[in-house]
């Protein structure tokens, strides 16, 4: 046992902690987190940090309901003589906004990173959605390592796909869907996307009637509102392909979205356990655990 760090973890987090810890086999972390009737956070520390290096894995999905529970953990472990803070956050939110698109608008991607650099000293994602801003370093001044889940995606793949054929659903999504295809050896097509609002896009296909034999995957690292894949999926049942199989690392399923994928031309719905939900088939402990080690 390594006997200087101690893992701790939010209650949701509480499986994934587990495997993480049976490779790390760091102390594990007892501290209480409830609720006041009128919402406000409550945080008992139970277990000593002094002189520890504090690991908290706490995803960052629903950022404003999380922010101010790591913030008072962060400085509870500290106040306590923890040595150091690192924040291990699958899922990494307020990546969304990294530009100011009209006057006025708050850059909230570089305001987060600024209030999360204030408490802890690293922190751990996986791919986190940068579009605009190339590195976490651009927001965040304090040390930092994002993790990739691309290698899990395709084994995943890989056993349980017969004669896949990959589909980024927008430009965005290269990233994931060209790496994932060049690991596992699996063709692959990018598609072009136009967004009219947060449930509406455009979807352009190229030339797929080779692979018609094929299954399709369509790859993404965030399935949010789930229009993109609903309306993939609508098209290529309009052009006679098989069902596809909708993957993602991140599975957000903001409001119905689940339910309307659900009912949806899709053949399956897959995602990583960085946020939890039913759909979670592909382990990230080993990932995690290899950045701890």
């Amino acid at each position: 046992m390594r006997g200087n760090s101690i893992l701790f973890h939010f209650p949701e987090y509480e499986s994934l902690a587990k495997s993480v810890n049976k490779i790390c086999n760091f102390l594990d972390g007892d501290f209480i987190i409830r609720k006041f009737p009128d919402g406000e956070s409550y945080l008992r520390l139970k277990s000593d940090v002094k002189g520890k290096d504090v690991y908290l894995l706490a995803g960052l999905d629903n950022p404003d309901l999380k922010s101010i529970p790591i913030m008072f953990f962060a400085s509870l472990v500290k106040e306590n003589g923890a040595r150091s803070v690192t924040l291990i956050a699958p899922y990494l939110g307020y990546l969304r906004q990294d530009k100011i698109f009209n006057e006025g608008e708050a850059l909230t991607a570089a305001i987060f990173g600024k209030f999360l650099s204030g408490y802890i000293d690293c922190l751990i994602t996986i791919d986190p959605h940068l579009h605009r801003i190339k590195s976490l370093g651009e927001i965040f001044s304090k040390k930092s390592k994002v993790l990739h889940a691309t290698n899990e995606l395709g084994l995943w793949i890989n056993k349980n796909v017969k004669n896949p054929f990959l589909i980024g659903p927008d430009e965005e999504s290269r990233q994931w869907t060209q790496e994932v295809a060049k690991l596992s050896n699996i063709p692959f097509v990018i598609l072009k996307k136009s967004r009219q609002g947060d449930h509406e896009v455009t979807i352009n296909f190229p030339d797929i009637s080779q692979f018609s034999k094929h299954t399709p995957v369509l790859i993404d690292d965030i399935i949010s509102s789930g229009a993109t894949m609903i309306e993939a999926a609508r098209i290529l049942k309009e052009l006679g392909m098989n069902s596809p199989i909708g993957i993602a690392v991140h599975g957000i399923f903001a409001q119905d979205s689940y339910q309307k994928l659900k009912n949806s031309p899709m053949a399956q719905i897959v995602t990583c356990n960085s946020i939890e939900h039913s759909t979670n088939q592909i382990d990230l402990s080993n990932l995690i655990a290899s950045a701890l080690l």
